[in-house]
């Protein structure tokens, strides 16, 4: 891969999980200086170490739902390497349950790490870009943020949420040079879709391998989608070429949503 982000600093939450790991990987590929930022050292130290050269990476555990721990947070990657060139919000979860079940915990917890996260994330590193006239936001929602599903409400809510957040910063920052956009995966083999098979198994007796085609047959192209190809997409947002793309939402699916 050329070098084509070097001398950027990009920092990227829920850094620690597949899609995050997938991200960080190729961001530090194309020559970033990269800060992972998550809420386990364990994780973070995992994703970090599979990069190699530490000078170009930092990881900071934080809960970016939590408006003081972004500040700190922002304020530890400034000092590692300056300023925040792109930023990808990829902190993310998924809850399921019929919307009458669905408590106001539990609605509150979607919103805040699928949608306040991004808020906040962003709103600390805008103005430094904005300045600067150049920098990438990218947010990582779902095509759960471009159509209706059941039991997933406050999910979907919350990624609906994401993509409009998106358009709407992307008009406000377009004349500053700086990019907003999202990409939506469908259903990518990660943990979290590992824990929605478990699910599925748990309250239809189906085998993980049925359960695993249910969520597969989403996808016109009959399987999941792999997070290295969710990074694809994020990274090319990233690039110099993408300068004129933004508020666009770009859906990872496989043809799922049109």
């Amino acid at each position: 891969m050329t070098a084509t982000l070097a001398g950027k600093h990009a920092l990227v939450t829920g850094a620690g999980g597949g899609i995050g790991s997938a991200i960080t990987a190729q961001l530090h590929a194309r020559g970033a200086r990269v800060t992972l930022v998550g809420r386990t050292q364990a994780t973070l130290d995992a994703s970090a170490q599979r990069l190699g050269e530490a000078a170009q990476t930092c990881t900071i555990v934080a809960d970016v739902s939590d408006e003081r721990q972004v500040t700190s947070a922002f304020e530890k990657a400034r000092a590692a390497f300056g300023r925040v060139d792109i930023l990808v919000n990829n902190a993310g979860a998924a809850f399921s349950m019929a919307f009458g079940k669905t408590t106001l915990a539990e609605w509150e917890r979607m919103l805040a790490v699928n949608l306040t996260s991004a808020f906040l994330c962003s709103r600390e590193a805008l103005p430094a870009i904005v300045e600067a006239r150049d920098g990438r936001i990218v947010n990582v929602a779902s095509v759960a943020g471009l159509e209706g599903a059941p039991y997933i409400s406050a999910y979907c809510a919350a990624k609906h949420g994401l993509v409009g957040l998106t358009r709407a910063l992307a008009m406000e920052v377009a004349e500053s040079g700086v990019t907003v956009n999202a990409v939506c995966p469908g259903y990518t083999d990660t943990d979290m879709v590992r824990a929605a098979t478990a699910n599925i198994v748990a309250k239809t007796g189906r085998t993980p391998e049925a359960a695993r085609a249910l969520l597969a047959e989403r996808n016109p192209q009959g399987r999941l989608v792999r997070p290295e190809e969710v990074a694809d997409a994020v990274v090319w947002l990233c690039e110099p070429g993408a300068s004129a793309i933004t508020a666009q939402a770009v859906a990872v699916a496989g043809g799922e949503t049109q």
